[in-house]
């Protein structure tokens, strides 16, 4: 028996098995806030060199890792103003320097679907779909998409657990993309709300995301993540900037009443 052969057996066995733990209604430990106890997802963060790990929201279950998290972008820094539960806030006021059509926060998601040190399971082998708040305001209006197979999104950072900081390999199509889904089992992005996903990027409010892995072809939801983003005025008052103030704290009762809503 050649290897290739053994390991589309080894690879067949482990799906089978995780379909009987989802009919058994058993899972792994779920972390409902910080990801792993620590914010790090496995192994490191491989897109971009330089990328510090840390401060992701998310859960391992059915042995699927998934984190988000939302980093300072302009200032370009690894900040992430987490409150280590699901929300990451930052300061309003650097959007009058940061470049036009910029959302002062990135927005980062890892899927690693197989934390094993075997890898025989890949990417290709579930169905995903990434959610984003396109409301600033108290409500919630969620955009969904498949983000492995929506044209234009192919620039994930793919890798294995082996895969040391910011060597993923990067897609140049779409096609490719969802080749390359059939060799690795992490997939990583940092994008921007700039990047085609609102009309208006740079105003401030409350924004939510959601990552969802199921299993392949099915509403089955095998593990996901969920954060809350407000971006809010954050200097010391003075007299001038007290209104400011006043509209973020009315943004933190949007927060509250987003939350409501959701639950």
């Amino acid at each position: 028996m050649t290897i290739h052969n053994k390991l589309r057996i080894i690879k067949s066995i482990n799906l089978a098995l995780l379909t009987a733990v989802i009919a058994l209604g058993a899972s792994t430990t779920t972390y409902a806030g910080i990801l792993n106890g620590t914010g790090n997802v496995t192994p490191d963060i491989i897109f971009g060199s330089g990328n510090a790990n840390g401060s992701f929201t998310g859960e391992t279950r059915n042995n699927i890792e998934v984190g988000l998290r939302a980093k300072q972008r302009y200032p370009a820094a690894n900040i992430f103003n987490y409150d280590g539960v699901d929300t990451y806030t930052f300061d309003s006021n650097v959007l009058t320097t940061n470049p036009a059509n910029r959302s002062v926060f990135n927005f980062e998601w890892s899927i690693n679907i197989d934390q094993s040190d075997t890898d025989t399971l890949q990417l290709s082998d579930f169905s995903y779909l990434f959610s984003f708040d396109t409301d600033a305001s108290a409500a919630v209006s969620y955009s969904t998409f498949d983000p492995f197979n929506t044209l234009g999104f192919f620039d994930h950072a793919l890798g294995d657990n082996s895969t040391l900081n910011g060597g993923g390999t990067v897609s140049t199509s779409n096609s490719d993309l969802l080749t390359n889904m059939n060799s690795f089992s992490i997939a990583q992005q940092s994008a921007n709300l700039g990047f085609g996903y609102s009309a208006d990027p740079d105003l401030p409010g409350a924004y939510d995301f959601k990552m969802e892995v199921f299993q392949a072809g099915s509403q089955i939801l095998l593990s996901s993540a969920e954060i809350s983003v407000l971006v809010t005025p954050l200097a010391v008052p003075t007299t001038t900037t007290l209104p400011l103030m006043l509209g973020g704290i009315g943004l933190l009762g949007f927060m509250a009443r987003k939350r409501k809503l959701k639950s």
